[in-house]
């Protein structure tokens, strides 16, 4: 399966963000909110950062910082690894699991056009599995889908 795809499956296809001047709080509020570990830092249309909740925990609480006097560019992660739309959802995995994170923006051509989590992964898996296991059903019955 393509990433694509996955984002294709998704419910919400909105990209919440934030600023890299915006404060910690707003982002954790925003977070809360919209019930995500992660927002995409973009600046002028430009992805330079993504903030996650354990950025906020190491970066953040861990060294002191107060939420609502720290900005994102503090504490975000500046290296983002991104993937595109034609990629392999188990080149995501192999991503994810490597560098320990559990989000992925999606770029098309300098575009921000998605964020894959490995939970969208875990359950693109489990719809793959279950239309697999309903075909080989099908066929050891002989009953059309």
């Amino acid at each position: 399966m393509m990433v694509q795809q996955l984002l294709n499956y998704k419910s919400i296809d909105t990209v919440w963000s934030v600023r890299s001047m915006s404060n910690v709080y707003d982002a954790l509020i925003m977070m809360n909110d919209k019930n995500i570990g992660a927002v995409l830092v973009i600046d002028d249309d430009h992805l330079v950062g993504i903030f996650s909740e354990r950025d906020y925990a190491r970066k953040g609480i861990l060294q002191g910082r107060a939420s609502q006097q720290t900005y994102i560019f503090e504490v975000m992660t500046k290296k983002v690894i991104t993937v595109t739309p034609q990629d392999k959802i188990e080149y995501c995995m192999k991503l994810m699991s490597e560098g320990h994170f559990r989000h992925l923006p999606v770029v098309h051509e300098d575009t921000v056009v998605g964020v894959i989590s490995i939970t969208d992964i875990l359950d693109a898996i489990i719809r793959e599995q279950k239309a697999r296991i309903s075909s080989l059903e099908s066929y050891i019955t002989g009953t059309p889908l």
